[in-house]
């Protein structure tokens, strides 16, 4: 019987290197593998960046509703894809039509606007008389205004002066709303398709999440899964959700006061609502406005409609909401604000501030762990 150690290899048999002979290789297996990993990323990345901006604003709004999704799905006993369905069309009807609605009103009022600086610009027009009377200062502002709007071609001069740009420009760029119009549908589809996703397979997800989060961050990962969801839903409670309806609100009361374009001013009070301090500016200068322009009395009932809704907000309904008021400073609300208008455009009014309070909590959770377990030397 032949010895299988002693038996002849076949001639077809691959050859089995020995390992001290193997050449050294320049990259190991697990670099290599990650840097692949990172090229994948990036591709997909720049490939994909289009997508971004409704992901981004999905992932808030599933984050935001998903605990209230979750209570709808037991109490109703139906399954995830019904689920996804039936908030989908909810957040359709009660969020995107009515700020589509509000957005193309107050575009129609900017319109007449635009209509009034290109009168005004061709022809000049002449000092508010209630300019003109405000007591110290009437007769500095009636010099202003000859100056900088009053005089025909005055305001093309200012815009020039201020924006490099011409009026004729401008405008064009206005008519051209329309190519901006169609990106942002494109968007608002893409967005209901991902949080379709989201809302049904919102566990796999998170499962997976978890996964390579505490692979990544294995000492963190379970206190900033925490963290996140919470801020998340906190800040879209706390402030998105109250400042459009302190616009609405606010807006109302404007059109009862009689202010000119009431819609576009409530959309502007519930965008700086947003920014600590937005609101009370907005309706205290409307409220200047009519007091100076000969309606002292609706002046000083909106002032009061405004401060009282402003305090009923602040004192039972923010905090019933969120379980207290969400402290975000002042400099990183406004940074997330306007640079997520800049590069998200009108979904970054929401994503940006959202961005921004993940960013200060996890800053802020950090402060804590090392005040907490402070490193001994």
């Amino acid at each position: 019987m032949i010895d299988p150690q002693q038996a002849t290899p076949r001639p077809d048999a691959p050859a089995v290197e020995d390992p001290a002979t193997m050449p050294f290789p320049l990259i190991s297996d697990i670099s290599a593998a990650r840097w692949l990993l990172v090229f994948i990323i990036a591709a997909a990345i720049y490939f994909f960046h289009g997508f971004l901006v409704p992901v981004l604003a999905a992932t808030i709004i599933a984050f935001a509703s998903w605990p209230l999704s979750r209570s709808v799905q037991r109490a109703l006993g139906i399954d995830r894809t019904a689920t996804a369905a039936l908030f989908v069309l909810v957040i359709v009807l009660f969020l995107v039509v009515p700020v589509t609605m509000a957005l193309l009103y107050a575009f129609r009022e900017l319109q007449q606007w635009i209509y009034w600086v290109f009168e005004v610009n061709a022809n000049g027009a002449a000092t508010p008389l209630w300019m003109v009377d405000l007591p110290q200062i009437g007769d500095w502002i009636d010099e202003q205004w000859m100056r900088h709007i009053g005089r025909p071609g005055a305001i093309a001069d200012l815009v020039q002066l201020t924006s490099g740009n011409t009026i004729a420009s401008i405008y064009r760029s206005v008519l051209a709303a329309g190519n901006v119009a169609f990106h942002l549908a494109l968007n608002l589809l893409f967005m209901l398709i991902a949080l379709f996703v989201f809302y049904r397979d919102g566990d796999k997800i998170a499962g997976q999440i978890d996964i390579i989060g505490a692979r990544i961050l294995p000492r963190r990962w379970e206190r900033l899964s925490r963290v996140v969801p919470l801020t998340i839903s906190a800040t879209v409670t706390g402030m998105t959700l109250i400042a459009m309806g302190e616009g609405v609100i606010l807006g109302i009361a404007y059109w009862i006061a009689g202010v000119p374009s009431p819609v576009t001013l409530g959309v502007i009070t519930g965008i700086m609502a947003l920014i600590p301090g937005g609101a009370p500016l907005c309706f205290t200068l409307v409220s200047i406005y009519l007091v100076a322009s000969g309606s002292p009395l609706a002046g000083v009932l909106l002032f009061l409609w405004g401060a009282i809704e402003l305090f009923i907000v602040d004192k039972t309904i923010r905090p019933v909401l969120v379980g207290g008021p969400v402290k975000m400073p002042f400099l990183p609300t406004f940074f997330g604000l306007v640079g997520g208008v800049k590069t998200m455009g009108i979904v970054g009014l929401f994503v940006g501030p959202v961005l921004m309070a993940l960013l200060v909590a996890i800053w802020r959770e950090w402060l804590r762990e090392i005040r907490t377990h402070p490193q001994t030397p």
